[in-house]
């Protein structure tokens, strides 16, 4: 488990320049679902490979903090059973970063590196009772990016998607679905903050230039007409894909706020 979580975090550190990432919610007719977070490193990892990342212990810079990522890897961790194993070791952290790994309960991560077929992805996911609350769980997942002291990648860390949201945070995005017509809305409630969080980024945006952030929803019933042009539509229409420049949206949240509406019963 400490081999995960050390080799989750020299990851994140080394890949999310080049990560594509993809937000997926599958929602049933009575509102609950399943919520799916995936980075795609595969990029990374064949660059790793071509460099020989890892294989060279002691080495300063990215190959020792690639060490290990030349090491085939398909694991899960259910949070639920990980607090339950580590609530001894969990409970020596500060009262905030227990809270924000209790957050995690009902979240499921799955870590599959593979060298050989140039594969790292990384997959969130949890499942709801209520779409409108898909914004809890988002973050959440804040929460797991910006534990401190945890072995969690560096408190808001504009390199995360969630890093900018939840409490204190410089952006929202709100979700709501009434069983005909969903909404997602995100805006910068943080002006100041935002552009402080943007400007450090410096070089590594133009790293970002080529990630895609691509939303994927399914719903109950086709969708009769969504807000956003340029979306795409699977055969019976019960499921849309809008896909934006990873750093067109960390700039402006405001690109991914849509309206869905559903076909009647």
């Amino acid at each position: 488990m400490k081999q995960f979580f050390t080799l989750l975090t020299c990851a994140l550190t080394f890949t999310l320049t080049s990560c594509q990432f993809s937000e997926d919610v599958y929602i049933n007719e009575d509102g609950s679902g399943k919520m799916e977070f995936k980075m795609d490193a595969s990029e990374m990892m064949e660059m790793v490979g071509q460099m020989g990342g890892g294989q060279t212990e002691g080495e300063e810079g990215e190959s020792s903090g690639m060490k290990g990522m030349d090491k085939a890897m398909d694991s899960t961790i259910v949070f639920k059973d990980f607090i339950r194993e580590k609530r001894d070791s969990i409970s020596k952290l500060s009262l905030e970063d227990q809270q924000k790994i209790k957050a995690l309960e009902d979240f499921k991560m799955h870590m599959l590196m593979d060298p050989e077929t140039k594969k790292m992805v990384f997959n969130l996911s949890t499942e709801f009772k209520n779409a409108n609350k898909l914004q809890d769980m988002f973050k959440a997942m804040n929460n797991f990016s910006n534990l401190q002291g945890s072995g969690g990648a560096p408190q808001n860390s504009p390199t995360s998607p969630f890093s900018s949201m939840g409490e204190g945070g410089s952006t929202d995005v709100q979700y709501s679905f009434d069983g005909t017509v969903f909404k997602r809305t995100g805006k910068i409630v943080n002006k100041e903050l935002h552009q402080q969080s943007m400007d450090s980024l410096g070089d590594s945006a133009m790293m970002f230039g080529s990630s895609k952030y691509a939303i994927n929803y399914h719903f109950p019933r086709a969708v009769k007409s969504f807000s956003k042009e340029g979306a795409l539509y699977s055969e019976d229409r019960k499921t849309v894909t809008y896909v934006v420049g990873f750093m067109d949206v960390l700039r402006d949240p405001e690109l991914l706020s849509f309206e869905v509406i559903l076909e009647d019963k």
